[in-house]
């Protein structure tokens, strides 16, 4: 208690809040805002992987030993992120834009993303052949044996054959056109379904490559009517990401 100039007794005034408190709602404040910041950083991180998806704009070349091959092949078209190393390797997954044949971007990064555009990409297994035959090869010996039906004319020049339902290939047709003095193209597709859409992996064909190199590429159905581009433009991707 204090005692005034006049006499008159009354109680000592304190500030409504002390320094320690405001000492502590400082501290709490600031904590506070820290983690703010750490979340936002964090999210952005987070959100931007996300977005990404496992694909990378690097073109960081690696060089890649399948079998007797040697492949040299930038980041942004391996498909798989184990994959992207200079190793010795059984096989490489790749993924090009159609027709591009570009890899991954931020110019085009929509297109590996939207899968409402499934023609805009096509997709390459590479390997080591353990056929003798590629896919045209195996034409007369082994898919002409499963045939049946009437054939049916197919896209742009193409020739359709069904299949028997007892064989492996059963809900796939199988697609061939003469090549003149070169081997037979034969590809093979699923069947659509009703009201199915296309998928990036409709159809596929594989061809023999390099040294000893198989090459399994995957498209939409609705690239069907530019088989020949695709076949031509996949073998020369392949033999200009070969290093002799």
């Amino acid at each position: 208690m204090s005692t005034s100039s006049n006499g008159n007794s009354e109680p000592e005034l304190s500030p409504l809040l002390s320094r320690r408190f405001v000492y502590k709602i400082t501290a709490v404040v600031v904590l506070l805002a820290a983690i703010t910041a750490a979340l936002s950083l964090s999210g952005r991180w987070f959100g931007e992987n996300l977005a990404l998806a496992g694909h990378t704009s690097s073109l960081v070349p690696y060089d890649i030993f399948i079998g007797q091959d040697h492949l040299r092949l930038p980041a942004n078209v391996i498909r798989f992120e184990n994959q992207r190393a200079t190793s010795i390797a059984e096989r490489v997954d790749v993924y090009v834009t159609w027709p591009a044949l570009e890899g991954y971007s931020d110019d085009n990064r929509n297109l590996f993303n939207d899968v409402s555009r499934p023609e805009a990409l096509i997709f390459l297994q590479i390997a080591q052949s353990t056929m003798s035959r590629d896919m045209s090869g195996r034409l007369d010996p082994i898919y002409t044996q499963v045939f049946e039906g009437a054939t049916g004319p197919g896209p742009n020049g193409l020739t359709r054959h069904g299949v028997k339902a007892t064989s492996s290939y059963a809900g796939e047709a199988f697609f061939t056109a003469a090549r003149g003095k070169e081997p037979p193209y034969v590809v093979r597709c699923l069947e659509p379904r009703a009201n199915e859409a296309s998928t990036s992996a409709d159809c596929q064909r594989d061809i023999h490559a390099g040294k000893d190199l198989v090459v399994l590429y995957r498209f939409s159905r609705n690239l069907l009517p530019q088989w020949r581009e695709i076949d031509n433009a996949v073998g020369g991707f392949v033999k200009s990401h070969l290093v002799p």
